[in-house]
């Protein structure tokens, strides 16, 4: 694979981009992208900062591909791809170099640390069960630390417990709850094709189907209706030009934006962004009532 060369590195050079291919490949290629030094980094730190210099947060952020996958190996035990932990490292590795600060005197790497594990965080927590299993800041902090803070398989004492929570700063309950969903495993919401007719219904055969239940389909059509009547009433109670405003910006085939509505009106597109937020808390609050 060919590769386009820019001047920045301590060789003179460095790759436009890592060659895309399997995650193999691609950790080998960040790894031969050249380190930067103190100057150089705050050099393009400053470009990127005050000229917005796209080429200086290309190179920042090339620099820094090998740290993200760095980060990223640490958290393959919880049997998500390696190379889907890479990307989410690297979109938190981008939110940091557009938010770093070189007037701050530290190094990007020391910044950036944050970022690149809170959106490997999140992909994990979206993506590790089907239904969430750490929701509250308490059951995050035990989710990414309860399996090393455990000194045996099996089920925690209540001495350990204790110790965990205590170490942990949550609650005994917290961690009581938080191994609990650990410890448990997604089931199949439909009957695999193969099980027999012993086989316990999945969880799916005890739902009833009540798509086509003429009550419910009355019942949804009602409330449909009264509460597009409850709309239009709140909507006719707006004065004319805010009416037009939500009408044109939400409810027309053809939406029109803030810029054409303020030439229609004379007025600044902030203003027209004002009236139409006042508008919209207007419906909210009679549509509550």
């Amino acid at each position: 694979m060919s590769k386009a060369l820019v001047p920045g590195s301590p060789a003179g050079l460095m790759p436009l981009a890592p060659p895309v291919g399997s995650a193999a490949a691609y950790i080998q290629a960040v790894n031969r992208l050249p380190m930067l030094s103190a100057e150089e980094e705050h050099e393009l730190a400053v470009r990127l900062h005050r000229d917005h210099d796209l080429d200086a947060a290309r190179r920042l952020v090339l620099s820094h591909l090998r740290f993200v996958v760095h980060i990223a190996r640490s958290y393959t035990g919880y049997g998500l791809p390696l190379g889907d932990l890479i990307q989410e490292g690297n979109i938190g590795l981008m939110k940091a170099v557009k938010r770093f600060d070189p007037a701050v005197g530290v190094r990007l790497v020391s910044f950036a640390v944050h970022w690149i594990r809170a959106e490997i965080h999140e992909f994990i927590l979206r993506n590790w069960r089907i239904v969430k299993v750490a929701t509250t800041k308490a059951q995050r902090k035990l989710f990414f630390n309860l399996r090393g803070a455990k000194k045996r398989l099996g089920w925690m004492n209540a001495r350990e417990v204790e110790s965990v929570a205590r170490d942990l700063g949550v609650k005994p309950e917290t961690v009581v709850e938080m191994e609990s969903r650990l410890s448990g495993h997604d089931l199949a919401f439909d009957a695999g094709a193969d099980e027999g007719d012993d086989t316990p219904p999945a969880p799916a055969g005890y739902l009833p189907d009540q798509r086509y239940d003429p009550a419910l389909a009355l019942e949804e059509h009602d409330w449909n209706r009264h509460t597009s009547e409850r709309l239009r009433g709140a909507l006719e109670e707006l004065d004319p030009r805010s009416r037009e405003i939500l009408t044109r910006r939400w409810l027309a085939e053809e939406k029109s934006t803030l810029q054409e509505l303020a030439d229609r009106y004379g007025v600044s597109a902030e203003r027209i962004r004002q009236l139409e937020k006042a508008a919209i808390g207007k419906l909210r609050t009679a549509l509550a009532a």
